[in-house]
This record gives C-alpha cells, structure tokens and sequence, in this order.
C-alpha cells in the first residue's frame, strides 16, 4: 500500500502565497514516507514530468526525478475551476488546463482515460464547493470525492460528500489541500498500486483505496483556515500589484 497525497500547492501557485517550494514539499514529504502526491496549483498546469524548481533555476534536474530519488512518485495535476468550481484532475496532460466546461471534461476524460477527477471539499460551504447538484448532474465524470484534512470532531463537512460516495458507489480519498507543510500527515490514502501514476489513479478509479484521517482541535482548525485566508489576500495582492505594473 502506497501512502498517496493529491491535493498540494507550492509557492508556484498563481492564486495563493504558498511560503514553500516544489522541491520542499518533496523533501518533507519523503521524510514523513509518503510514496506518492500530485501538485495542483489553481488554474495553472504542473507537469511533473519537465518543470523544475522556481527557486533554483540553475539546476534543470526535473521534479519528478528529484522525487524519485527520494522515493516519491510525483504526479502532475491542477486544482481547475470550472464554472466556479473546483475540480482536481490528475495524470492528464496539459490538456486540462484548456478544460472550460464540464463538456470539455468529458471529452478529456475520454481522450485521455487514464486521467483522475477528483472532487475536491466537495460540499463544503464554499463558492468554490461543486456541491451535490453537480455532483448529481455530472457524476459519471466524478472519479473520486475528497476526504478534506481541515475538519473537527464538532464540524465536519466531509460527511454529506461522504454519504454521497457511498451512495453512488465511490471511492474516497484523503487530501491535505496542501498550504503550509504542517498541514502534511493527517489525512491521507493508502493505495493499492504499484508507484507509478497510472498504476495509482487505476487503484482509485478501481476502488483500491483507503483513508486515514484524524480531525484537527478547532484551534488548529482556526489556525490553518485563517492562515489559508491570508494566504489567498496575499496572492490576489500580488497578482494585482504586477498587473498594475505591467
């Protein structure tokens, strides 16, 4: 069993001021033993395959090998807003950068079929939050609902996401959102699959997949979320202060 993360940002974020690198998220990834996560910015392509560390641009090594190195399996991904909403897709090409509608993604889907969708905080009281009458509308293309890391023991809106993938057969799995990297080891998978990223995203279509998740003290809670928050006014800050100087 792999212990898989597919839910992470790194300071190549367009949206989000995140204060680590691709190649940090690695080390400290590798030092907690997971075999495998996938990058997703917002909006923005990572491809594993050839990108390299924003903050050492003399060294062309690519991520991925860098992780393998370490024992990691990276896999490329974005968090990609369709209609407002949210959707992780993963071990697709830079295709899925193009994707506008949900229309598009099915045609991806089909194109590229072996590809993972995965429904991100799925009903949680967000803008972002596909919620359940896409859920409903569009759950032919949804390959796997996210088990969130930023819940309690008091609030905890994984639950309706959670009844609804055990009510239309599928799987789950555990993500940390990734935006400070102490947020890593809480809620995770484990995947029945060799270390490859097809071999993974065919163990979750397949239902290959566990979570293991502990809730957070509404303090830590409090804390990531409030941290989230301004890491997404620093972002939009600095988007617009380059816009302006551009």
């Amino acid at each position: 069993m792999l212990k898989v993360e597919l839910h992470t940002h790194t300071d190549l974020d367009p949206s989000d001021a995140i204060p680590y690198s691709t190649r940090e998220l690695i080390d400290h990834a590798a030092l907690l033993r997971y075999q495998a996560i996938a990058v997703t910015l917002h909006d923005r392509y990572f491809d594993s395959t050839d990108s390299t560390d924003s903050t050492d641009s003399t060294d062309s090594t690519a991520d991925a090998a860098y992780a393998r190195d370490r024992g990691v399996t990276l896999i490329s991904g974005i968090e990609r807003t369709i209609g407002g909403k949210h959707v992780l897709l993963l071990n697709f090409s830079a295709a899925c950068a193009s994707v506008e509608s949900f229309g598009d993604l099915a045609t991806l889907k089909h194109a590229e079929p072996g590809g993972l969708v995965v429904a991100p905080h799925a009903m949680y009281p967000h803008p972002s939050a596909i919620g359940r009458k896409l859920l409903d509308r569009h759950a032919d293309l949804i390959d796997a609902l996210e088990v969130n890391a930023l819940y309690t023991r008091i609030s905890d809106f994984n639950r309706p996401a959670i009844a609804w993938a055990r009510e239309r057969g599928k799987p789950l799995v555990g993500n940390s959102d990734l935006h400070t990297l102490d947020q890593l080891g809480r809620t995770y998978s484990l995947v029945d699959a060799q270390a490859t990223p097809d071999a993974i995203c065919a163990a979750i279509r397949a239902g290959r997949v566990e979570v293991r998740t502990e809730p957070l003290s509404v303090a830590r809670a409090g804390w990531v979320f409030g941290r989230m928050v301004v890491e997404g006014l620093v972002g939009r800050g600095q988007r617009l202060l380059g816009s302006r100087r551009d």
